[in-house]
C-alpha cells in the first residue's frame, strides 16, 4: 500500500456521494491500482474510501487527482504492475476467499 495526497477534488460526479469523494489536501492510502477503461488512465481503490454500487459506474479514482512523495514513485511503479497482473482487488480477494474485512486487517497487520 503507498500513500498519497489529493491533489484535485474537483468536478465531483454527481453519482458518488460527499461523503464518499476526495477532499483536497487529505492523505489516503493506495489499495488497488488499474488502467481504467475507455480513458486508459491510471485509476487507484483507497482504503479510506469505498465506491460501491451506489456510485455507479464510478469504481476508482483517477491517479491524477494525487500526489505521491518522490520517493514513492519506483514503489508505485512496481505496485502497479503487480496490481495488473493480479487483476483482482482486495475487497473482491476478501470476497473470493470468504474472509471478513476484519479478519484480513490482522492477517495485514501481523
Amino acid at each position: 500500500m503507498i500513500n498519497c495526497i489529493c491533489i484535485n477534488d474537483k468536478n465531483k460526479p454527481k453519482e458518488i456521494p460527499e461523503h464518499k469523494w476526495v477532499k483536497e489536501g487529505e492523505e489516503y492510502t493506495i489499495i488497488f491500482a488499474i488502467v481504467v477503461l475507455p480513458q486508459r488512465r491510471i485509476g487507484f481503490q483507497l482504503e479510506e474510501i469505498t465506491l460501491d454500487e451506489s456510485c455507479h459506474p464510478y469504481e476508482y479514482f483517477l491517479a491524477e487527482r494525487f500526489a505521491l512523495r518522490q520517493e514513492d514513485i519506483e514503489r508505485l511503479i512496481q505496485f502497479i504492475y503487480e496490481c495488473t497482473q493480479i487483476n483482482i482487488s482486495v475487497k473482491e480477494l476478501i470476497k473470493e476467499t470468504n474472509v471478513t474485512e476484519r479478519t484480513a486487517y490482522t492477517i495485514e497487520t501481523d
